[in-house]
Order: C-alpha cells, then structure tokens, then sequence
C-alpha cells in the first residue's frame, strides 16, 4: 500500500482531538468516558495551581472540579493508580489488560541489588497482614527508619515495601487524602470479575499497541512503545509485523516529512475531522499533548522543557510554567501561581512565542482563561504582575 501523506496542519489536528483537545472544552461531562478516551492521566504532587491529574482533566472539560476524580477512584471504583511512563489513573475496566505490567514492574524490582533496603518476603507479608486487620493504611501508620546516610529519593524500608506491592498489584489505591496514598489488599480494590480474566500475554501486548495507536492517530513504532511504556521495542515491532497497520508520511512543524503507521481507520477519521475549537487554553506541563517532547516539537515547532528540576540559575523560563495553546497552535507560555491563602492567582511571567503577533484579541482571550482558572481553583481574582 502506498504511504498516505498528512500534511502539517491536518496531523495537528488530528493529535488534538485524538487526544480530547480539539473540541471546545464545554458541555455536558462524561469523567469516565474522558479518562477511557485518553487511555490514562499521570498524576502528580505539584500543586503550583491546581495538581496536574486535575488540571489535566480541567482542560478537556471546564465543567470538571477536583473532587470527582477523588470519587471515581474511591467511591465508583471506576478508575485504578499504577504506572505507565509515571504513576497515572486508568479505566478500572482496563485491569486484565495491566495484569503484564504487575509482573513486569515486579521483574524490574526484583533484580539483584536495584532496591537496596527493601523487607524480605516474610517482612512484606507482616504489611499485608497488617493491612488485612485494619484496613487501608497510608505510609504512615509505619516507622521504620533509613538506615546510613540520607539522600536524595531514599525511603524508608516500609515504603520501599509497600511500593514494591503496589508495582507487583499485590496492594492497590484505595483512596487518597490530600494527596497521600492509602493501600488495601489488591482483592479488595480490583473488582472480582476483572481479576478472574485470563489473557494471553500475546493479547495484552495487542492490546496495548492498538490501544496507544487508536488515542495517537498516527505514530512511529517508538511513539506507540512510550505511550504506556508496558511493552519493549522488541514486542512494538513483533506486533507491527502482524498487525494491519497503514503506512503514513507526516509533515513536520518544519516542512520536513518522516513515515510513521496508522490504525486501519485512518482515513474514516482524516476525512471526519473537524476543525480545532479556537479556544485558547493554558495547559499543564504534564499534559499528554506536552509530555512527548519530540513529538510536540516535531509538530508543532514547540520547544518545551520542565524546569522544577532545573537548578534556579539555569532555567530558561521558570519553575513551572505553562504552554499555551490556541486553536492549534502554541503561542506562548506563562507563568501563574494560585494564593490560596489571598485568594487570588497570580500571573508572574508572560512569554510570547517567536512570530506570534499579541493581539488585542489574544490578550483578551488570556484574560478570559486565567479567568476560567482562577474559578477553577477556587479563588476570587487574577492579579498581573506590575512590569
């Protein structure tokens, strides 16, 4: 089959909705079905305005408000924590399918001296005792200290253990308060009929890849392997080789033209695609149309880095800034922090991308995000900084 050529700006586009951003962020909210729709949200602790799971969500959707993903993990037990790429939400109903990514996560900790400090067998199986009697337990309700000198990212051994139980799926999520994780048995988290489905390796694995493929639209072999991040290079291209995939030449940000491969729907969607909402919107540095520098640059001449790990004197931007987009462009990038305490949001740094001309009208479409965001978050007003 010869390869089918997409230009620049219908890939754009085609990213976007793929990826819930293309239509206006409005109307009636479906918070299960936008969560299956994305495949996964990463979470994170950073809370410069409102964390980025939420955030995340927000920006699909500005009907939705912090709690409701509370509940859906805790109440609904619609949706369930592991790691992709990073710890994420997924769709509760995608467990059988994660089933591998347990016994992959658990391979990766077991490897002779990766974990050093981690509890025995009989001393993990004490926690899980313990958690059978009481209940869900966050890392607090244990003691046990680091031994040796203290660095960086070093735990204690009981969060070593309990980690290590969550990777493998013996211990799951039960429900978080103000961001700490409490763990229960995994039995009394995951649903019974979706623990008693049994599929092949071989499934999950074509699973996987379709499933990452299907919210790209379009993508090589290493983008379909970074989506989840629970299958190999090796396994991406066994499935490739039988997979009825179609062949596709996109147009860069630069005029450049790379091959890349297509669920066999393709075309349906190419000739089905709308154009994208011009609403502009102030996205999350962990935003899943962000986090693939290569492919956010390739597409849209957008060079974006997160700098909170950027010692202060290096950075380019700032601590935390945020992307911004417009229709299907980025434009800029800003720098905003909530005052809860002053109920306020704060509007630190505005940065204007090369060749975007600040209009009148885009100065007013900002206005009316941080707007939009400041009742997200809950506070009274916006205050811009003085230059």
């Amino acid at each position: 089959m010869a390869e089918l050529k997409i230009d620049n700006r219908t890939a754009r586009r085609l990213w976007l909705h793929s990826q819930g951003l293309g239509a206006t962020p409005s109307g009636p909210l479906d918070l299960p079905a936008m969560i299956h729709a994305l495949g996964f949200v990463q979470l994170d602790t950073i809370q410069v305005v409102s964390r980025a799971h939420h955030h995340i969500l927000w920006s699909r959707n500005q009907n939705y408000r912090e709690p409701m993903l509370d509940r859906l993990l805790a109440k609904d037990r619609a949706v369930f924590e592991h790691f992709t790429h990073d710890a994420s939400v997924l769709p509760m109903e995608f467990l059988p399918m994660w089933r591998r990514q347990f016994d992959r996560m658990r391979a990766y900790y077991d490897r002779a001296g990766w974990v050093k400090g981690l509890p025995d067998a009989a001393e993990r199986q004490k926690i899980k005792d313990r958690i059978a009697r009481e209940g869900a337990l966050s890392t607090h309700a244990f003691d046990t200290k680091i031994e040796g000198e203290r660095q960086m990212w070093h735990r204690p051994p009981h969060k070593l253990a309990l980690d290590y139980m969550w990777y493998a799926g013996e211990l799951a999520t039960c429900h978080r308060v103000n961001f700490t994780k409490f763990y229960d048995l995994a039995e009394r988290v995951f649903p019974e009929q979706l623990r008693e489905v049994e599929l092949s390796e071989a499934d999950q694995i074509d699973w996987l890849c379709n499933a990452a493929l299907d919210r790209m639209g379009f993508g090589a072999l290493g983008d379909v392997q970074r989506f989840w991040d629970a299958v190999t290079r090796d396994e991406v291209r066994r499935w490739s080789e039988a997979a009825n995939l179609v062949p596709v030449t996109i147009q860069g940000a630069d005029g450049s033209w790379t091959s890349a491969v297509a669920a066999p729907n393709i075309e349906d969607r190419l000739a089905g695609l709308s154009p994208v909402t011009s609403r502009l919107r102030i996205l999350n540095p962990f935003d899943p149309v962000i986090r693939d520098r290569n492919r956010l640059s390739r597409l849209f001449g957008f060079d974006y880095r997160v700098e909170m790990f950027v010692p202060a004197a290096k950075r380019i931007w700032g601590y935390y800034v945020f992307p911004i987009l417009e229709g299907d462009r980025f434009v800029g990038r800003i720098e905003v922090k909530a005052d809860r305490k002053a109920s306020c949001l704060d509007v630190l740094n505005l940065w204007v991308e090369p060749g975007v001309k600040w209009t009148a009208a885009r100065a007013s479409k900002l206005d009316a995000e941080l707007d939009r965001m400041a009742r997200f978050v809950g506070v009274e007003s916006v205050h811009r900084k003085e230059k």
